[in-house]
């Protein structure tokens, strides 16, 4: 079988899976009812996960072992219950496996083989975030020890929300200040932090000689990057230090590889490890999927034996690319909406 075919077999492995009384979650074959299609009968393919509605919003209040698959064998451990943003209201829970999330880094570690080695500073969120994990094992793999900083992002977009601009600066500057600190006195290779964040930290001089001389690589993620600030960033102030992006969401426990420019134009295309995880880039109206180098809303799939999360409308827009296996989209030019269900976002530093 090609992937393509993989994917859609895996695809109906993992309906009859999710949905079974004796293998499947609390949630999920309770839901089965309410759906208003049968999920084993009629989900039949990759494309076919779009006939899920967007159930996002009520994994606010879902007690976790309601979403925990009954056929998982008891060595499988939980490793943490993960929780998103907030930045669209209360905080969604998504339970993480110690197997998935081993698996899935190593699928990510597997294309950066030439990193190599070294510390890692994690300017980012950690707490009920998996990107605190994420950069520990970042820097695991890159045999170095990972330094971090403390960081709330909820209280920096509920400072902005206020209008208390001033407040959210100075708890910025206070970040800024810690990573500082850090940079000056440990060899630091690896930087993981924020566009917004990493925009602050180049605006100290002082921060900004210190990541020229030090960093060999800075990974963005958690907030959109436009191409221009990118191509400023890793010519203008950084020529020495490569640029990598990350782009991915808690709905789906994972997040993606940046696609290699072998040609050099400075395009940033993200790919997800299909058929595990996978994206779809739609019209907001029908719901469809959009022509290939059009703009469309991100939806997500995250279909394991660990957990089922189909059909999840992202906060972002992006431009539809083939994917490189066929699975599903990849997506260029990622940025935010300005509002969803009449809220406006806020995306603050993460």
């Amino acid at each position: 079988m090609n992937a393509r075919e993989q994917a859609d077999a895996h695809v109906r492995a993992m309906m009859r899976w999710h949905f079974d009384p004796a293998t499947g979650s609390r949630y999920w074959v309770e839901r089965r009812n309410r759906l208003g299609f049968d999920p084993v009968e009629d989900v039949r393919c990759v494309d076919d996960l779009l006939k899920f509605p967007n159930l996002i919003d009520e994994l606010r209040d879902v007690p976790v072992e309601d979403l925990i698959p009954r056929g998982l064998d008891a060595a499988e451990k939980v490793f943490a219950v993960y929780e998103s943003g907030g930045t669209s209201g209360a905080p969604k829970r998504f339970v993480m496996f110690e197997s998935w999330f081993d698996e899935y880094m190593a699928w990510e570690n597997s294309h950066y083989p030439d990193d190599g080695e070294g510390h890692t500073l994690a300017v980012a969120p950690s707490g009920p975030h998996m990107l605190g994990e994420y950069s520990r094992r970042i820097a695991q793999a890159r045999g170095g020890i990972r330094f971090s900083i403390d960081l709330d992002p909820r209280w920096v977009k509920r400072l902005i929300a206020a209008g208390d601009n001033v407040a959210a600066g100075a708890y910025v500057e206070h970040l800024v200040d810690q990573a500082e600190l850090v940079l000056q006195s440990q060899d630091i290779a690896f930087l993981i932090t924020t566009p917004p964040l990493l925009a602050r930290m180049t605006e100290r001089a002082s921060v900004r000689t210190l990541i020229e001389e030090k960093v060999r690589l800075v990974i963005w993620t958690g907030a959109h990057m436009d191409l221009d600030t990118l191509d400023f960033l890793s010519t203008e102030l950084f020529p020495k230090t490569r640029f990598r992006g990350s782009y991915g969401s808690t709905s789906v426990l994972s997040g993606t590889v940046q696609r290699a420019d072998l040609d050099g134009t400075g395009d940033v295309v993200f790919d997800s490890y299909a058929p595990f995880v996978s994206y779809r880039v739609v019209d907001p109206s029908s719901q469809q999927p959009v022509e290939f180098g059009a703009e469309g809303a991100v939806v997500m799939n995250y279909v394991t034996k660990y957990g089922l999360v189909p059909n999840s409308l992202e906060r972002d827009l992006a431009t539809r690319v083939p994917s490189a296996t066929g699975v599903g989209d990849s997506l260029r030019n990622i940025h935010p909406v300005a509002e969803m269900d009449g809220q406006k976002m806020i995306e603050g530093v993460y």
